[in-house]
């Protein structure tokens, strides 16, 4: 039932601004892609004012977009949306293969992908013993001093790789790597040998081994196995982990439509710092994913 503009009861607080703007993109969740000001004051029970003045900023940010006098979602809210979709399919993919890697090394295992210069974590599977590690689900960690930022920024393109270097690396631990050079080193060292290592780089006495979930292009994200004691364990637990990102990769994908030997699809993806075309937003990202 549409609220009406005044559905306001006595007493209330007044609503924030996030709020009212949240009533305003609510009233586009029904069968009718296209409102007017009218229709939206009718579905979000906001003042005239304040609607049209709440729609015209929301179509500066382009979260929607007007054409005469109708108001349609834009894309930077299809753009999110598809972002949302994308990830809870990743995870549903991967989330079998989480817990069996998990069950075969006896450590915390993450699955994350990468927002600017930080990796968020979409899953962390571990149990007790894993406390002394500081994730959790929804975290952000810097991408340049953790193993799952470089697994991902190893197969990036080279104009991220510079804007996660722009945004500075500071050392967090002595162990740090903290000058550019070393670092872009350390990102071809990961292409090469298609793992990332971190030794104390984020946190004292955390050491993780990631690799990226990718299929001949660009890391998508990255699946990471992590520990307070691991440090003895990284190259013998590092096979084990490409295994499962390859796993997790098959079961969103499939094989994909590759029929070229392994030796000539290497090559499809630069080494970090080499310049790949830009994609324009994350639909086209999407249907790029979709194809592989």
């Amino acid at each position: 039932m549409p609220l009406t503009t005044h559905a306001v009861e006595a007493g209330c607080p007044p609503l924030s601004l996030l709020e009212k703007a949240a009533k305003v993109l609510s009233a586009f969740q029904g069968a009718q892609p296209r409102l007017t000001l009218t229709e939206v004051v009718q579905r979000s029970g906001l003042p005239r004012s304040s609607a049209h003045r709440i729609l015209d900023q929301l179509v500066q940010l382009r979260w929607l977009e007007r054409e005469g006098r109708d108001y349609r979602l834009g894309m930077s809210m299809l753009e999110l949306g598809a972002l949302a979709s994308h990830h809870n399919r990743l995870r549903r993919a991967a989330l079998p293969h989480l817990h069996a890697l998990h069950e075969t090394t006896g450590h915390l295992v993450h699955l994350t992908v990468l927002d600017g210069a930080e990796v968020v974590y979409l899953e962390r599977i571990g149990g007790s013993d894993d406390s002394g590690v500081p994730s959790r689900v929804g975290g952000r960690q810097p991408a340049y001093c953790t193993a799952a930022g470089k697994a991902i920024l190893a197969f990036s393109d080279g104009a991220l790789v510079e804007q996660v270097i722009g945004h500075g690396l500071r050392p967090r631990t002595l162990r740090t790597i903290t000058r550019p050079e070393s670092f872009r080193g350390e990102l071809a060292t990961v292409w090469k040998r298609g793992v990332a290592f971190d030794y104390e780089e984020g946190h004292r006495g955390v050491f993780c081994v990631a690799a990226p979930l990718r299929g001949a292009g660009r890391a998508v994200a990255a699946i990471s196995v992590c520990g307070n004691g691991a440090h003895r364990e990284l190259e013998r637990i590092a096979p084990a982990v490409q295994n499962c990102a390859r796993a997790v990769w098959q079961a969103m994908f499939g094989p994909g439509r590759h029929t070229r030997k392994p030796a000539q699809t290497t090559e499809t993806a630069s080494a970090p710092g080499v310049p790949q075309p830009a994609m324009d937003n994350m639909m086209s990202w999407l249907r790029f994913s979709d194809w592989m």
